[in-house]
């Protein structure tokens, strides 16, 4: 190991560290899963934590630079940290790469249902919220319309916020529309 190593980190790596944890916090909020109907089970938390890295990444997307080395770097993070979780959860070594694998299938399929969502109406964009992040149970239109007119508000912050701010580890989730 070369000790120049220990002293310089990498700032890609730091700042995914960062957006990761704001991408967290705001998948967190509590009302996503009390007034908005959000299954609070892993599969529902999984998708909020989806869902936001997704804006994030759309968001670089937009400046070429999902695949740079911040998007890059926190998608890997994100993954590390669903490996670290299921382990966690004592689910066995041999039975972790399996499931991580299909939860970085279902983030792909996610963020395609996700992007053309956005591309097009708020009908596919609900759609796609209803199938995903609302998979797991029967979802009521309210809350899907909801969400979807929540996703859109943040893609439309995020598309105002520097990329070199989130290259930076910064990102400003707005507020959830009358959610505590």
């Amino acid at each position: 190991m070369r000790i120049k190593g220990l002293f310089n980190r990498d700032p890609a790596a730091a700042a995914a560290q960062a957006l990761y944890a704001q991408v967290v916090e705001q998948a967190r909020l509590p009302g996503f899963y009390r007034d908005l109907g959000v299954p609070d089970t892993l599969d529902g938390r999984f998708d909020m934590i989806v869902l936001h890295a997704f804006l994030v990444l759309h968001r670089l997307t937009t400046e070429g630079q999902a695949q740079g080395p911040v998007g890059q770097a926190l998608f890997d993070l994100m993954f590390a940290d669903m490996d670290a979780s299921l382990r966690e959860l004592g689910v066995g070594d041999l039975s972790v790469g399996k499931k991580v694998k299909q939860m970085a299938t279902g983030f792909y399929g996610r963020v395609a249902a996700y992007e053309e969502g956005l591309a097009a109406g708020d009908d596919a964009l609900a759609g796609a919220l209803r199938r995903n992040l609302y998979g797991t149970t029967t979802a009521d239109a309210g809350h899907v319309t909801a969400m979807a007119g929540y996703v859109r508000r943040q893609a439309t912050a995020l598309a105002g916020q520097p990329v070199a701010a989130l290259n930076g580890g910064a990102v400003r989730f707005t507020a959830p529309g009358g959610l505590s």
